[in-house]
């Protein structure tokens, strides 16, 4: 009796290990989704002259975790707590119906798309993660946007919503501040530095904003949805959005 309780607590143990090991590897910036072929419209900003020292970018992260918090977080909250296909494809139609911009719909739909045959590869446990990718693929029932796929994604981890919600937030701002990095606006070391700062703001913004139904999202700050939709039309440019 003491070694099958002591099997079961080693299962419960190494569940709980694997948990964040995986936990992690989501969270890392080697996983390869495509996240850093994508600026979220700081190079069209920098070009139109909107953001062009420190401190235009430190307010350009302010307003995008706000657009990001009150538009996104709600899919990644919904398909977190329900994380089946009917509730998958409900949320990624209804965000592909209020995405008006066209850079930043394809944007989600290429980054949602890579994390979706991503995660299916690596986490081979979830059966019903690649099941649902194999579902969907091809039949045009999904667009496989970003924040939905991240949510269920987490869902099927084992995340809790608070979590999962809190993680969108710090991918959006790891990806916009390696952005800036590239696009020289800032030294490696000084976007350390601006996404320690920032920790507080995002936080601030989840609490704001985390835990909504998909009904209640919205855009807060429009001059950003203007920015990233002239992307393509710069001469040049080094992001995809």
């Amino acid at each position: 009796m003491k070694n099958k309780e002591y099997m079961q607590q080693s299962k419960l143990d190494m569940d709980d290990k694997q948990f964040h090991w995986s936990q992690w590897q989501l969270l890392d910036s080697i996983l390869p989704t495509g996240g850093f072929a994508h600026s979220f419209g700081l190079e069209a900003a920098i070009q139109a002259r909107i953001v062009s020292q420190p401190e235009d970018l430190k307010t350009f992260v302010i307003h995008l975790l706000d657009n990001t918090g009150s538009l996104l977080l709600p899919f990644v909250h919904s398909t977190t707590l329900s994380p089946d296909l009917e509730t998958w494809e409900k949320n990624d139609r209804f965000l592909n119906a209020i995405l008006t911009n066209e850079v930043s719909r394809k944007a989600s739909v290429t980054q949602g798309s890579a994390l979706m045959r991503v995660a299916a590869i690596v986490f081979s446990e979830i059966s019903s993660l690649k099941a649902m990718r194999e579902t969907s693929t091809g039949t045009g029932a999904v667009s496989f946007h970003h924040a939905p796929i991240f949510g269920l994604i987490c869902g099927l981890l084992g995340w809790d919503s608070t979590m999962s919600q809190r993680a969108y937030l710090f991918i959006t701002l790891r990806d916009v501040i390696s952005a800036a990095t590239r696009l020289n606006l800032v030294g490696p070391l000084g976007a350390a530095v601006l996404q320690h700062q920032l920790a507080l703001v995002a936080e601030d913004t989840l609490k704001k904003w985390m835990n909504r139904p998909v009904e209640e999202a919205c855009q807060t700050v429009p001059l950003l949805e203007t920015v990233q939709g002239c992307h393509t039309y710069l001469f040049s440019r080094l992001f995809c959005s």
